[in-house]
């Protein structure tokens, strides 16, 4: 077992558990998307930030990968963390301006628009939960990430239809965003 301060409360969880599941399982909400407990922590997102301190040093980490340590103290709501969540909720509502869950949860924040002007994916933050979705538990591999920084996209593979997709709806599923239909998707 693990003893660590979250939010000024003495917790003892399991070693191993990340800070977000620690902070879920003590009645703490941290926004996040790109998680879910079903699938590795991926920290896409970016949404889980959470001020950590240990052995005298302090830095924003993203919840969903950062493992719990002993005497380590975590503060998910402090005014920089918050600050820092804005501005990605900001990135996020310029890249998928059309989910209404994205636009839900930033106004948890006051955060109703964007002031950057990005290329927009409509709802797709490309948190790559359905990509990872097929790969890791359907094992089908029929989408993937194409191209790099700005040009990243979610696509079948080579951009053609895919043989491989068996129509389960995994994808749609876990989308965070309702970015994916699965009659468009088959």
């Amino acid at each position: 077992m693990v003893n660590f301060v979250l939010n000024d409360r003495e917790l003892e969880v399991e070693q191993g558990t990340t800070i977000l599941d620690a902070a879920l399982d003590a009645g703490v909400e941290i926004p996040h998307l790109c998680y879910h407990e079903e699938l590795s922590a991926y920290g896409a997102c970016r949404l889980c930030l959470v001020k950590k301190m240990e052995n005298g040093a302090s830095s924003l980490e993203p919840s969903c990968q950062t493992k719990v340590t002993e005497g380590m103290k975590v503060e998910t709501h402090s005014e920089e963390v918050n600050e820092k969540r804005k501005i990605v909720f900001e990135l996020l509502l310029a890249k998928a301006p059309e989910s209404e869950k994205l636009k839900e949860l930033a106004s948890n924040y006051g955060v109703t628009k964007s002031r950057f002007d990005l290329d927009s994916y409509g709802k797709c933050i490309l948190c790559g939960l359905c990509v990872r979705v097929c790969d890791e538990v359907v094992g089908m591999e029929a989408i993937g990430f194409s191209d790099r920084g700005v040009e990243r996209t979610i696509k079948t593979p080579f951009g053609k239809i895919s043989n491989s997709c068996i129509g389960c709806g995994a994808c749609a599923y876990i989308c965070p965003t309702d970015a994916i239909e699965v009659e468009e998707a088959t």
